[in-house]
């Protein structure tokens, strides 16, 4: 894995030619991983990636993130076997704690930290081929459990996407990689490390042994204003939700509850004028390519190892991977 990665990530709202159609044009450039989301309620990940897994080449799969209280790790794990066998330069896999599970009637798994582990001790535990069973708190598989299907070869990569200090301090123990979803600020780069530390040192593991991937809302285009108002769009569905659990930021309270009583008036454009220059940039990456790259370059010398361009991506979505792939990531390289 490379200390300086850029991936590309969907959400799965699309028909099965739409991700081959989009699949194919990724393909034409240099991303070194392609993901999709696993939102509620959304379609799963992993349908689309078997769609698109065929028609790229070089480019790792995988999800970002599934819930195991919506997905069993059971279900994870073969899923994930299954991909394997179809993409060609490797799999990963992400799992987060997960939102809205509550509203779509899906209990969550509690308490999370110790479902989490747990679901990575039973992931590893399949694909490696183990038996024997498995007895944990909140899971348990009968002795004669094991993987009925062809397993993978080598070592799955597994992200952990969380903001908090316990999930973060997991990944630092389990993971090889920790997410921050929906943030573009540098500043959070190394307060998420020395969270991902105090779990690296209680595995014994080397200091900055977990990458540190950051993820947010896209919108390229040459003409900045455009992409840059798109993004603020998106940004203020999300922002009040977020903005909270970034502790390098002191935002007014009152700030963000204007923010979503505006969104839930369905005044989007209020909304969005209400999020500034400096704000936007936080929490999106936008404008024109130039500003990507500098977006980026910030992440990455404040310690990021991935960026991950989100949907939208552009206006419209293949403008923006085009411009990704011939304008931003050959600057990045």
């Amino acid at each position: 894995m490379n200390l300086r990665e850029v991936s590309i990530a969907f959400q799965t709202d699309k028909t099965p030619s739409e991700y081959i159609g989009l699949a194919k044009l990724v393909n034409t450039y240099a991303f070194d991983a392609v993901t999709v989301y696993c939102d509620l309620p959304y379609q799963p990940s992993y349908g689309p990636l078997l769609l698109m897994a065929p028609h790229i080449q070089k480019a790792r799969l995988g999800p970002a993130g599934i819930a195991p209280s919506r997905i069993h790790p059971l279900d994870i794990a073969s899923q994930t076997a299954l991909l394997a066998h179809l993409a060609k330069g490797g799999v990963y896999i992400g799992l987060v704690r997960g939102a809205w599970l509550e509203e779509h009637g899906i209990p969550e798994v509690k308490p999370p930290v110790q479902a989490m582990r747990e679901a990575v001790e039973i992931l590893r535990y399949m694909l490696s081929g183990e038996e024997g069973g498995y007895k944990g708190k909140l899971y348990q598989l009968a002795a004669h459990v094991s993987a009925s299907y062809p397993l993978p070869q080598g070592h799955i990569p597994l992200l952990i996407g969380t903001w908090g200090r316990s999930l973060a301090a997991l990944a630092g123990e389990t993971a090889d990689e920790v997410k921050i979803g929906g943030s573009a600020n540098p500043d959070m780069v190394p307060i998420m490390q020395g969270y991902v530390a105090v779990g690296e040192r209680r595995a014994g593991r080397e200091p900055g042994t977990v990458g540190v991937v950051v993820g947010a809302v896209t919108v390229v285009d040459e003409d900045r204003d455009t992409a840059r108002a798109a993004a603020r769009k998106s940004a203020a569905l999300y922002l009040p939700v977020v903005a909270p659990l970034d502790p390098s930021l002191q935002i007014e309270p009152e700030l963000l509850r204007r923010i979503k009583t505006l969104v839930e008036q369905q005044q989007l454009g209020a909304a969005a004028q209400q999020i500034s220059d400096e704000l936007l940039d936080k929490f999106a990456f936008s404008g024109n390519p130039d500003d990507l790259v500098r977006q980026s370059e910030a992440l990455f010398a404040a310690g990021a190892r991935r960026i991950e361009f989100g949907t939208p991506h552009g206006l419209p979505s293949e403008r923006g991977i085009k411009l990704l792939g011939e304008k931003v990531l050959p600057a990045l390289r």
